[in-house]
């Protein structure tokens, strides 16, 4: 698949299974993250690599979060299975300088793309996933977890691994005309 085809034809996957990336695997997905774009090459981003008995601690610090937030049983029980959704989850911290001349919104979008171009490197590799966000992101507790700083934002939860379903090779393309305005 080329690089066109691979983004025109972008899908998430939600139920992913061993095996997750590993190796050069996983360092050509971290090195697409670290090629996103960049004002000031500031590189305002931090990856977690969750895995293994590291889904376990997330999921305690997912469901401390949920608990300290006052979230009903369903939720908490929701936030401390969302670890075992895939083999690997990638959180990813805009790490954000406050003051600078590259503005903290510019800094969280360029981890955005981070997460993108993660996600496609993964697909590009026969992987896939999903980016997930939610409540969590914002929590106290689960920020404390992923040592963020007062100006850093949680982008995301890029969950990764092998999908089950099949998808098809191709998705219908949207019309973008809607969106675009010739200026």
């Amino acid at each position: 698949m080329d690089a066109l085809e691979l983004l025109v034809n972008r899908r998430s996957a939600s139920r992913l299974a061993e095996p997750a990336p590993a190796g050069q695997q996983l360092d050509s997905i971290l090195q697409a993250g670290m090629r996103a774009p960049d004002h000031g090459t500031l590189q305002p981003w931090h990856f977690f690599i969750i895995e293994g008995e590291g889904r376990e601690r997330f999921s305690a610090l997912l469901e401390k979060g949920a608990i300290a937030a006052s979230q009903d049983d369903k939720a908490i029980d929701k936030a401390r299975s969302a670890p075992f959704r895939a083999p690997m989850i990638i959180a990813v911290v805009a790490k954000c300088q406050a003051g600078h001349k590259v503005p903290v919104w510019e800094q969280e979008m360029s981890a955005g793309c981070a997460v993108m171009a993660m996600q496609m490197a993964a697909v590009a590799q026969g992987f896939n996933g999903i980016w997930r966000t939610g409540p969590l992101t914002d929590s106290p507790v689960v920020r404390e977890g992923l040592s963020c700083g007062e100006h850093d934002k949680i982008v995301g939860f890029l969950y990764l691994g092998t999908p089950q379903l099949k998808a098809s090779t191709t998705v219908s393309v949207p019309d973008a005309t809607p969106f675009v305005t010739h200026f």
